[in-house]
């Protein structure tokens, strides 16, 4: 039986008891679950091993790779953007990346960036890691290739090309990097354990992650030319969810679309900071996180294959988590994490885990921690 640390309020010893089955029922590790309701702090408790290989226990300031959890705090810098005047939904991308109108991108605005509609998924070109890792040569690719399909028409899942192309909108405008603009803007003023490129002096604090017993097969199914599958393993076939993600200099680098480091507890907070004030601190006007949980795109996927429902970055209901509000706002993560905020109900939600789980009918571990945090209302 997996011995639970951390702080729980009254009412909502389920949460902690949905936590501890992960454990027993559905193969977590490690993992850590964190709630806040109305600002407050009501759930924030940790479990088992940061390092499956070494031993090294979960502690109170272990921190996790998130992957698309990511996309929420880049969405976040960009609302915060154009809440601040510094920034148009519908003014095109290429006013303040000019290079961005090559091969016919000259007319895709903002808001197309955010909601998956870009057409620009897949990213072309043949690039290296060392290209990716570096930033300017993957966005230059970005800036430089045609689109995959007529931008607008249709959605599908910029799976890591939406925080590149954000990203360095976000750099165009602020002359700051997207990691280092967060930093400075949404999690310092918070006081975040989070971070769009890890510093190095955080790495023996971030648990090491088990890839999925059972990855998707997509090239096998679909093919490698298939757009799915250049999306789910591009840039140029250089990613797989695999041991890679636990490489220093993946965690070291700045990807805002899938290698945000952070503990559930930030995640939580971060959330509850864009509905209402966490210790005086407010990160969205109500109105800007209104507007960024209005429906910009629904229906088939081009890259998913499934129905998907996105805002203005951010990913809505049903697709976000299952048994949360109808208005929830948030993003999930490759194999398991999930953040999100439901305004109706005040509830923030951060859950992170180090070991990946791919079903395309919904994680049974967040399945079960939203449930009981819902009968805690």
């Amino acid at each position: 039986m997996v011995s639970v640390h951390g702080r729980v309020s009254s009412g909502y010893e389920g949460v902690t008891e949905a936590f501890a089955a992960n454990f027993a029922r559905h193969g977590d590790a490690g993992a850590a679950c964190a709630v806040y309701r109305n600002g407050q702090p009501v759930v924030d408790v940790w479990a088992g091993v940061a390092d499956h290989v070494s031993g090294r226990p979960w502690t109170e300031d272990t921190v996790q790779l998130v992957f698309s959890a990511t996309k929420g705090l880049t969405a976040a810098c960009v609302n915060l953007l154009i809440e601040r005047g510094q920034l148009a939904l519908d003014e095109p991308i290429a006013m303040r990346w000019p290079e961005f109108a090559a091969a016919g991108k000259h007319a895709i605005p903002l808001r197309w960036a955010l909601c998956h509609k870009a057409g620009l998924a897949a990213v072309e070109g043949d690039l290296t890691l060392a290209d990716v890792l570096a930033w300017h040569p993957v966005v230059a690719a970005i800036a430089a290739q045609a689109p995959n399909w007529e931008p607008g028409t249709a959605h599908g899942y910029h799976m890591r090309s939406f925080g590149w192309i954000l990203g360095e909108v976000v750099r165009r405008v602020t002359k700051r990097s997207i990691g280092r603009f967060f930093a400075d803007e949404i999690a310092r003023p918070l006081g975040l354990d989070a971070w769009i490129g890890l510093p190095e002096a955080v790495l023996p604090r971030c648990a090491r992650l088990i890839p999925p017993e059972h990855p998707l097969a997509i090239e096998e199914l679909l093919g490698a030319d298939s757009l799915t599958a250049r999306v789910w393993s591009g840039p140029s076939h250089l990613f797989a969810y695999d041991e890679m993600w636990n490489r220093p200099e993946i965690l070291r680098a700045e990807m805002p679309s899938s290698n945000g480091v952070m503990s559930a507890r930030a995640l939580a907070r971060f959330y509850a900071a864009l509905a209402g004030e966490v210790d005086g601190a407010r990160l969205l006007a109500p109105g800007t996180l209104a507007a960024a949980g209005v429906v910009q795109a629904e229906g088939p996927d081009r890259v998913l294959m499934l129905p998907s429902t996105y805002g203005l970055g951010f990913i809505l209901q049903p697709m976000l988590a299952p048994g949360a509000g109808p208005r929830a706002v948030g993003h999930p993560g490759a194999g398991g994490s999930l953040g999100f905020v439901d305004p109706e109900t005040g509830l923030a939600f951060g859950y992170v885990t180090t070991r990946m789980k791919f079903d395309l009918t919904g994680d049974e571990r967040t399945r079960g921690l939203v449930a009981a945090l819902y009968r805690a209302l």
